[in-house]
């Protein structure tokens, strides 16, 4: 019934009513090359980054490209705010973290798709690769005024790239440490009014031990990825836009066992996931602007428990539980919305709009199968967006969602900025409450889910000021920000609301937890040289944040937030066609517990990356990760890779029959 009533709606938007609404219009105008950058995720409307009022980052294909990072979670583990830890190497489970909160605090999109896990609640980077990636945003703050549930702390939201220009087509191979291999292509290009992306990679690698091989594991963790994803639009008439993206993986990993630890021979962890979004924006006057989201992500979680398991500190082997016995678990994801901006005069433009979210966990097999469990929620948000001059800069928001599980649950968000235009000075300030709401698992999970469990809860605070000097040369940027977590849901053992069972008292999820975070963020930015005849470029780029969080029920310190976290970046280009870059990163100690009685010490890695340009066609590049070869853990008993060289080269072609494309 949702997939009838989603292709019925989307028809009805692209083909009747510009066809009431319009006459005959004029060929839109090509794109209009622009330094300033645009952001969409802090307003749900464009608008520029100078002019936005919420802490915001935005990485983009040059970033990516810089370093040669083949996932994102090499690109945001050097962002202000944000906690990026793996299990293990490459494929391995790897969560982002926004200012104290947890990882299903953190909202990821996907090209407008939701892609956080219906039962676990956050989003597995481990698999998503850069490839054909356009744009990052993140947003740090609560955000469940405009996004909804789970963006208590934030927003990530991706953009695959927009074809452009004559059709081009590339080619890219890479070779290094591990036996890993990658490669892949992507053709690329507009006609008229029709333009499009599309990009295929794989990768490969026998990978390191994920249980610390200094510890006594002594199996490597292989692991595998296929990638393929495309972006296909349509310039409209009367400045209108239709993109259709898709984009689906596959990643496949040996895994180890953090219990004991243990060494784990033939378990393996296999995850496909189908992502499709359309996206529909039409203006329907010179003052309203109409925009329609469909989108659905599916995924599947195959997991093998394996053959053997040998605990590292005790030496003892056995079969692990379920072997013999995969479970495979099964997550949809699928949103409409409808989204309408009005301008009502030069100073105030009104955004309105309804959001439909559905989401359907199922476990198949294993030791706990449960059938298709579904959470949906209907939603209207409002927001008011005020400029003054293009120095008074505010917004005020509200929204309410009611869901099937729960109830309702309200949020608003009110900000400030005022911008100096003579110094080039903004301070800005933001207010917002937010929500996280209960997973499948947490309902639902057969003996432990509790259906009466209420979402969190959340207050966020922040004020900061941005600054730039000698023509944008320098860039400075800096703040404090605040939160408040009520009603989190733990695991505890409780017979009165649990139940018992052979063992005494089960254990269930429970409203029973809260907890804050506060610190400061800095991040900084200085081109040193530039354009001179003896050096092309020398650019330097240094973060840190510092995060103070405190558990109010026990005292302690949340496990696995760093208070001290900064990098440095150091980009070079003596000449034009070579570029170097090498970037310093720093995560102070931290606790894998609750109790605060696992420490995982401090740790810094560097990294190179030199990239040279043979040709307009050829680009030859070697990365080198953990330059001085540095042993740490980011997770506790978690390994991670030693010094790894990787080597490759790019082509990239004008097709012969693509010059007349545009």
């Amino acid at each position: 019934m949702f997939h009838r009533f989603v292709f019925t709606y989307l028809l009805l938007h692209v083909f009747l009513i510009p066809a009431f609404s319009f006459g005959e219009s004029p060929p839109a105008s090509p794109d209009v090359q622009t330094l300033d950058t645009v952001v969409v995720s802090a307003t749900k409307t464009p608008i520029l980054l100078r002019q936005v009022t919420s802490a915001v980052e935005v990485l983009t294909e040059k970033d990516l490209k810089r370093r040669q990072v083949k996932t994102l979670v090499e690109a945001l583990r050097l962002s202000p705010g944000l906690a990026v830890l793996q299990n293990g190497g490459p494929g391995g489970t790897a969560n982002v973290r926004i200012r104290g909160g947890s990882s299903r605090q953190t909202l990821v999109l996907i090209d407008g798709a939701i892609v956080n896990s219906a039962t676990s609640g956050d989003f597995n980077f481990a698999h998503l690769t850069t490839d054909n990636i356009e744009k990052i945003e993140i947003v740090r703050g609560a955000q469940s005024t405009l996004w909804g549930a789970d963006a208590m702390g934030g927003v990530i939201n991706i953009t695959t790239k927009r074809g452009r220009g004559p059709l081009k087509a590339g080619a890219f191979f890479e070779y290094g440490s591990f036996n890993t291999l990658r490669e892949g292509g992507h053709v690329s290009g507009s006609k008229g009014s029709v333009d499009f992306s599309v990009a295929l990679s794989r990768w490969d690698t026998t990978g390191i031990s994920q249980i610390n091989a200094r510890r006594g594991a002594t199996e490597r963790d292989a692991y595998r990825n296929w990638q393929v994803s495309s972006r296909i639009g349509m310039t409209l008439p009367s400045e209108g836009r239709l993109d259709f993206n898709f984009r689906w993986w596959n990643g496949s990993i040996n895994v180890d066992s953090s219990s004991g630890p243990s060494d784990v021979i033939n378990y393996r962890n296999e995850s496909e996931r189908f992502i499709f979004s359309g996206t529909y924006r039409q203006p329907l006057t010179d003052w309203w602007t109409h925009a329609l989201t469909l989108s659905r992500s599916q995924n599947s979680l195959l997991d093998d428990p394996g053959t053997l398991q040998r605990n590292l500190v005790t030496g003892m082997t056995r079969t692990p539980f379920g072997s013999g016995n995969p479970n495979e678990i099964r997550v949809v994801a699928n949103r409409i919305e409808s989204q309408h901006d009005f301008r009502l005069n030069q100073y105030v433009t009104l955004t309105a709009g309804y959001q439909f979210r559905e989401q359907t966990g199922e476990n198949e097999g294993g030791f706990s199968p449960f059938p298709a469990k579904i959470i949906s929620s209907h939603a209207g948000f409002g927001q008011m967006q005020f400029s003054l001059f293009d120095r008074v800069l505010a917004t005020a928001g509200v929204r309410h969602d009611r869901f099937n599980t729960f109830g309702d649950a309200t949020t608003y968000r009110v900000t400030g900025g005022y911008l100096v235009k003579e110094t080039n000075t903004k301070i800005r300030s933001s207010y917002a409450t937010g929500f996280r709401a209960p997973t499948v698992n947490e309902l639902f999970w057969p003996d432990f889910g509790n259906p009466d469990v209420k979402p969190e809860q959340s207050q966020s605070f922040d004020v900061g000021v941005d600054q730039t000097l000698f023509a944008d040369r320098v860039t400075i940027s800096g703040g404090y920000f605040w939160n408040r977590y009520r009603d989190l849901i733990q695991t505890i053992q409780s017979a009165a609301v649990c139940g018992t069972g052979p063992f005494g008292a089960n254990y269930c999820p429970i409203n029973v937890a809260s907890a804050k975070s506060q610190g400061w963020e800095g991040m900084v930015n200085v081109v040193l040289v530039q354009e001179q005849p003896w050096m092309k470029r020398l650019e330097l780029k240094g973060q840190y944040t510092m995060t103070l969080t405190r558990d109010l029920m026990t005292g302690t310190r949340l496990r696995r937030w760093p208070v001290d976290q900064a990098s440095l970046s150091l980009y070079y280009q003596p000449v034009a066609p070579l570029t170097m870059i090498l970037d310093v990163r720093f995560v102070g100690s931290q606790f894998n517990d609750r109790e605060n009685t696992q420490r995982v010490d401090s740790f810094e890695v560097v990294n190179l990356a030199v990239n040279y340009d043979l040709s307009d066609q050829f680009q030859a590049y070697v990365r080198v990760d953990n330059v001085f070869d540095k042993e740490y853990e980011e997770i506790l008993f978690f390994g991670t890779p030693g010094r790894s060289v990787f080597g490759g080269i790019r082509a990239n072609f004008d097709l012969p029959f693509g010059s007349s494309m545009q």
